[in-house]
């Protein structure tokens, strides 16, 4: 704070009325400082290190377990100027260029799109990259979801009910355990008006700084390897999320919102674990029952989550019971608008998780409408059937059962021709014969 005064003034990050020295009442130990966010970087690359070894050596045993396999693609010819202005203009020619590498390659116009085809083809990345990009999030997702639970149950209500933590770890299967388990949830884990209770001093336990560096962490080392990830449709929606989540992350640490931070952050793992978990079996074979089953579970938490939950517990907090203490504030204004972002961002995603609902329901749904694509280009070009590496065994299956009904259309077809030919002769034999 003091390299930066003007950056950290309290009229800034701060309610009217609470200083920094309201804060330092708690010790070091006890309370956010803004200096501990130094160390998301190291743990951002430690990610980026550990997601390495992670995609190299155990998604790979993993995929063969459950049948991820990649596609045969056809590789397209060697030409150096179709390369050259591949790699230095563009991937997707226009007409008139076209035109010009006709002239420059002496290709005709189907063999140069074919080509340009092709070598998007082998750019698109396999079905074990997707998978090992899908298993990484899913382990993490699942910690951080872990972490976030252990968070926020009260240690001190075990010890002081020891007889409860004995019936959570022998009597985990009946539903009064589970009702015990969120009643060592924090208070404000059921009333989010203790949020704002007796803030901004707010005791900061080891466990809440771990999961907001082990969150920060991670979307750190989303963007760290955001230019070599899977492109998807949604890139840009995506760069925003991880943009907005690192600004709150940062904001709600520095400025000790730390209760209602820990929510956000656990209602958003808990559908993330079931959509990495969907696309992991999606991308491997003979697991579609699975693949539904757990989509359409998805569907439903997202959609509560995200919909239900959110705008009308957490943003509701933050906008209105939050003022029931104090007054508007520049930093209020900030956190709330990069919560509203974050709520157009899920209507974006539920509107595409909707459309898929529709194309599920009505039994069309083949594909992710975000995860699998790369561009609407090369999604038009998938439902052409001009694409060699999108098909797959499902795809072929339906690509030679409509062969086969074409086939035996032809021969019926032929059939009663002949058939129709045979009676005209017969028919003029006979006139000639009278």
């Amino acid at each position: 704070m003091d390299l930066l005064p003007d950056i950290w003034r309290e009229d800034y990050w701060l309610p009217p009325g609470v200083t920094w020295r309201d804060v330092e009442q708690l010790a070091d130990s006890e309370r956010a400082r803004p200096r501990d966010l130094l160390i998301a970087l190291p743990l951002a690359l430690g990610f980026v290190a550990l997601r390495y070894v992670f995609e190299r050596f155990f998604a790979p045993p993993m995929g063969r377990c459950l049948g991820v396999k990649n596609r045969i693609q056809a590789t397209a010819a060697p030409s150096p100027k179709l390369e050259s202005f591949y790699t230095q203009r563009s991937r997707q020619p226009t007409q008139s260029e076209i035109v010009n590498l006709m002239s420059l390659c002496g290709k005709t116009q189907r063999q140069i799109e074919t080509w340009f085809r092709l070598r998007r083809n082998q750019d698109r990345p396999c079905q074990t990259k997707k998978f090992g990009e899908a298993a990484w999030r899913f382990f993490f997702y699942i910690t951080a979801f872990t972490a976030g639970l252990a968070c926020l149950i009260d240690v001190s209500m075990i010890f002081k009910k020891h007889f409860i933590a004995m019936t959570l770890l022998f009597k985990f299967y009946s539903f009064k355990s589970v009702f015990i388990f969120f009643s060592l949830q924090r208070p404000w884990f059921w009333d989010l008006r203790e949020c704002w209770r007796k803030y901004p001093v707010q005791i900061m336990e080891r466990a809440h700084y771990w999961y907001y560096m082990l969150e920060l962490g991670f979307y750190g080392s989303l963007l760290l390897r955001i230019s070599v990830d899977v492109k998807r449709k949604d890139f840009k929606e995506q760069v925003i999320h991880h943009l907005a989540t690192i600004f709150l992350l940062s904001f709600s640490y520095c400025a000790n919102y730390l209760r209602i931070g820990t929510l956000v952050m656990l209602l958003h793992d808990s559908s993330d674990i079931l959509l990495e978990s969907a696309k992991m079996f999606n991308y491997g074979t003979g697991w579609r029952r699975t693949c539904d089953t757990l989509f359409v579970v998805f569907t439903m938490v997202f959609l509560v989550t995200r919909l239900v939950i959110f705008p009308t517990k957490i943003i509701h907090t933050t906008l209105v019971l939050s003022m029931e203490d104090f007054k508007p504030f520049p930093g209020y204004y900030f956190f709330n608008v990069l919560l509203m972002v974050l709520q157009v961002l899920h209507i974006f995603w539920a509107g595409l998780i909707l459309r898929m609902v529709y194309k599920f329901m009505k039994g069309k749904l083949e594909k992710d409408e975000r995860s699998d694509e790369e561009s609407d280009v090369e999604e038009e070009e998938d439902n052409n059937g001009r694409n060699v590496d999108q098909g797959g065994d499902h795809c072929w299956e339906r690509s030679k059962d409509k062969l086969n009904s074409q086939r035996s259309m032809l021969t019926n077809n032929c059939v009663l021709n002949n058939l129709t030919n045979h009676r005209e002769s017969v028919a003029d034999k006979m006139r000639k014969a009278d």
